[in-house]
């Protein structure tokens, strides 16, 4: 397996594409093409910022051009491609991605995946491959949902998610709910820490998000996508490995019983 820098293996991807890629399409296609070996929390990320400070600090003579927000092509495609005389007009300082009140979510985490200790793991990855994040920290709103059904709705203010997940564990919402889903206003940090960053906003942002949240909550059928210019980024939920661990010795304790 290659392991090239981060530079080498998004090259590597826009040369084998046909147009311009959005960062985090590239990201996924270096982990797919198994082009690295250590990914860190945020490869989506780590592709935006190498990309954009080539282009910031090496102007023209950077390999990468900005054809629109957050998407990214090479300054000269490969001649095979048709299109190289067509190249969108170039943005030389890229305007940074804002993703607005909400910087990472999860959608449907299954309760089963997380060991409901005291201080509960809620671990999450942003792609097959790169390090695991724990949320337990995560500050925001939260969905538990019976199935499909979104059976209640919660914020996380004084107490921070993995708390306010576990006190359902022994409320009368106990039996009610078998996943949920949860929107952070913290960021992650390449090494897969969590930041509560300073955040300025707008009416229109506030707006986004809102249209945002109720969408992917409640996933209406006549809404095709996510709200427009929700750019908070997706983590998929990681079972803990303690879980496996627990099983095991539960296991074993049952066939001591039974010698």
């Amino acid at each position: 397996m290659p392991n090239l820098s981060w530079r080498d293996a998004i090259t590597t991807v826009l040369r084998g594409s046909t147009e311009a890629m959005h960062y985090t399409e590239i990201a996924e296609a270096i982990a797919k093409q198994e082009l690295r070996t250590e990914f860190g929390a945020t490869p989506a990320a780590s592709v935006n910022s190498i990309i954009s400070v080539s282009i910031q600090n090496e102007g023209n003579d950077s390999p990468f051009i900005r054809v629109d927000r957050g998407r990214y092509w090479l300054r000269t495609p490969p001649s095979t491609q048709p299109q190289a005389a067509g190249i969108p007009e170039q943005h030389p300082v890229p305007e940074p991605d804002e993703t607005g009140l909400i910087n990472a979510f999860g959608m449907y985490w299954s309760r089963s995946n997380v060991l409901w200790t005291s201080t509960p793991r809620i671990l999450g990855q942003q792609q097959p491959g790169s390090t695991a994040v724990d949320f337990c920290n995560e500050k925001g709103v939260y969905l538990l949902h019976d199935g499909r059904t979104v059976v209640y709705v919660g914020r996380t203010t004084d107490q921070p998610l993995g708390i306010r997940l576990r006190q359902h564990i022994n409320d009368r919402l106990n039996g009610r709910w078998d996943r949920f889903s949860w929107f952070g206003v913290y960021s992650v940090d390449e090494d897969g820490s969590l930041t509560a960053s300073a955040v300025t906003y707008d009416l229109t942002m506030l707006i986004v998000t809102m249209e945002a949240l109720l969408i992917e909550g409640l996933e209406p059928p006549q809404n095709r996508k996510r709200g427009d210019d929700f750019r908070a980024v997706e983590f998929l939920q990681v079972e803990d490995t303690e879980i496996q661990k627990a099983q095991i010795v539960k296991l074993m304790d049952e066939l001591k019983k039974k010698l």
